[in-house]
This record gives structure tokens, sequence and C-alpha cells, in this order.
């Protein structure tokens, strides 16, 4: 089968964490898979371990032209898509609201939620004018856009905010073949990953939390991306089973 009869993906933050073991799991499910992220060299480590075809764009999720960029490129290279995982993320320290300064709130939301919607808004336009029409979104939510940890006012919001752009997203894309999932993940262990040594309590104690193996997340989103088309998965909730969730405690 050539790479242009392949279902085609767009992975962002695809240069290490989540991001790049999906990537990594879409490849080898059959996926064409474009992996996009700041950091060139980490992007092309991931295209490494990808055995199927990859397209490697470097670029900033909140540039307004480098994301109309990464989806004109991934057209012309694969003639279609059929899949954006919106997966690049930011945080920010654990400090009070009254010690967290402008520009740091901003930061978080400009990656978090300008970044998915301009990734969002290039995507449904393709998936509206392609044949056959639509294609299928997954955000990368949070268990922290249910229930907040302690001193994480930017991450917090920006993560409720995902949870109200799935859901626009999947009834203004309803008519149109295009479904909408939020995935929310408490505590895979990536290379990014803290909580293990230690995470703030709301009782103020720092105590380490359980973890999972972040290749359960890679398949889920593998599961979720290969649905017929009338199948849609708003929302799920993926998580450690001894992680603080409900209460946060």
């Amino acid at each position: 089968m050539s790479q242009t009869q392949l279902k085609t993906a767009i992975v962002t933050g695809a240069s290490s964490g989540i991001g790049k073991h999906s990537a990594i799991a879409l490849s080898k499910a059959g996926w064409n898979v474009v992996l996009t992220a700041r950091r060139l060299g980490h992007l092309m480590d991931t295209a490494t371990l990808c055995p199927g075809p990859t397209l490697v764009l470097a670029a900033n999720i909140t540039d307004e032209n480098a994301v109309e960029d990464i989806f004109n490129k991934t057209i012309e290279a694969f003639g279609r898509l059929d899949l954006l995982f919106n997966n690049a993320g930011a945080n920010a320290k654990t400090v009070p609201i009254e010690s967290m300064s402008l520009e740091t709130f901003q930061s978080v939301i400009n990656v978090n939620v300008i970044g998915t919607f301009l990734a969002t808004r290039q995507a449904i336009r393709i998936f509206k004018t392609q044949e056959p029409r639509g294609g299928r979104i997954i955000n990368n939510g949070s268990i922290s856009a249910h229930t907040p940890r302690p001193h994480t006012v930017p991450y917090t919001a920006s993560k409720h905010a995902i949870t109200g752009l799935t859901k626009c997203t999947a009834l203004d894309g309803r008519a149109f073949n295009i479904t909408c999932t939020q995935i929310d993940i408490g505590n895979a262990l990536t290379d990014m990953a803290t909580m293990g040594s230690g995470a703030l309590q709301p009782d103020g104690n720092v105590k380490p939390e359980a973890t999972f193996d972040v290749e359960h997340v890679a398949s889920t989103i593998v599961h979720i991306a290969s649905l017929p088309p009338d199948v849609a998965v708003l929302e799920v909730v993926i998580m450690a089973a001894r992680a603080p969730y409900v209460g946060r405690g």
C-alpha cells in the first residue's frame, strides 16, 4: 500500500512524552505520521522509531503561519488528513495565584489553548473540504480538567478551556463527519513526569504518586483513531489506579 493510501495523522508535541509514544504507536499501526514540535533533533529521534512514512516539521504551535504550513505540507505529502492529536502542552511552576505573573499565565494559555485552537481550525478546514469528508481530533486534556492540583491556576484553567473546545468541536463537526475526543490522563510515566518524585497535595505535603506505563495511553490513542467515523468518543479518563483524583487525596 502506498503512503498516500494510508491514513494520515498529525501529532503535535511529538518530540517527547505522550506525543512521542503515541506517534510511534500510530506508525506501527500503519499510519502516515506527521511529527511536529519545536525541537528538530528530538523529532528526528522520534522519526527513527517510526517504522512507517513520517514527515518531520519543527514549528511553534502558537505561530499561526507555522501551523498553517504544517497542514499545507501534510496535504502536499500525503494527500489528506484523518487524525489530529493536539498533544503539545505547557505547564508552570506551582505558585499561589497572587505570585503568578501575567507572562507565565499567558505562556501556558498560548500553548495549551491558542495552539490547540490554531491546529483544530486548520484540521476542520481540511476535514470539511476533502473527499471523503471528515476526520477525527483528539485533544490531550488532563484530570486537571476536572479536579485541580494546588497552585496550578494557568494549567488548570487551560485544561478546562480544552473541555469547552472539545465539546464545541464535537458539536459543530457533527454534520461534517468530524468527531472530537478529549483524553484526560493522570500520571503517565514519561521522561517528563515528576509525580513519582513528589507532587504537592491539598494538605500542603509533597508526596510521590502512583504512575502507569505511557504505552497504555498510546494504545488508547490508536484505538480511538481506528474507530469508524460513525463512532464518537467524547471523553476518556485514563490514569494510574492508585493516583489521587476524586478529591485529590
